[in-house]
């Protein structure tokens, strides 16, 4: 179920925001309800994982039939061979 959201957020910061969920094919909801997700995901184990790949969890998003042991194997053959 999804609920309605009122924020206040900076001008500068909601129009860069727009523009990068543009340039990115996602909307603006999606990009703060993924960011809310990873912060509050009980599951993580923050300690972990550094802030630089923080920033770029949900954004980047993959077709539904990506197969992520294909990909990684393929890249590894081609690197070695």
């Amino acid at each position: 179920m999804t609920t309605k959201l009122t924020l206040t957020v900076e001008q500068d910061v909601i129009k860069k925001a727009k523009s990068y969920a543009k340039q990115t094919g996602r909307s603006l909801s999606e990009l703060i309800e993924k960011y809310l997700e990873t912060l509050t995901d009980e599951h993580l184990e923050t300690k972990q994982i550094s802030p630089k790949l923080k920033k770029l969890v949900g954004s980047i998003k993959l077709p539904s039939d990506f197969d992520e042991k294909k990909e990684l194997t393929g890249y590894f053959e081609n690197k070695h061979l």
